[in-house]
């Protein structure tokens, strides 16, 4: 079961959209590369069929992650848990605070003022349940770190 905010579904949803209305693109250049004629050598033809290929994979992997999703609310975590959603203010053993939000998938935007965690990173599954007040240790490739959770933003 993949946890997910309303705010994901939502991306998670729209950027379905955008590949299901690709499709009736990607054929027309198939169509169009075909008639140009000889199908063993039309670079145009194997593009557009590989492109056709890479769009549906994408829409199953979006509609199977749709599927096996559940989405989590404010209501259904206790207010001092980290749960997919939450931004934790973290403190290392060097005294230095950062912002994490804890996310099911990365998004693509940069706000540089929060780093996003996925559940799966070896941060993510450190994090997950984890209470405020609590010290984590995290298994990182350069080695072990620790961070207390100092709140729940």
């Amino acid at each position: 079961m993949d946890f997910i905010t309303a705010d994901e579904k939502a991306q998670i949803e729209a950027k379905l959209q955008l590949l299901r209305e690709k499709r009736p693109l990607i054929t027309q250049r198939i169509a169009e590369a075909r008639a140009l004629g000889d199908l063993k050598e039309n670079a145009e033809y194997h593009a557009s069929r590989e492109d056709q290929g890479m769009n549906e994979a994408n829409i199953r992997r979006y509609e199977e992650r749709l599927a096996n999703a559940k989405v989590v609310t404010e209501g259904d975590v206790p207010s001092d848990m980290v749960f997919v959603g939450a931004t934790v203010k973290l403190r290392d053993e060097d005294g230095d605070e950062d912002l994490f939000r804890l996310v099911g998938e990365a998004s693509d935007s940069d706000s540089g003022d929060v780093v996003e965690v996925t559940v799966t990173s070896p941060m993510g599954e450190a994090l997950m349940k984890a209470r405020v007040g609590e010290m984590i240790r995290v298994d990182a490739p350069r080695g072990t770190l620790r961070f207390e959770i100092v709140e729940i933003v």
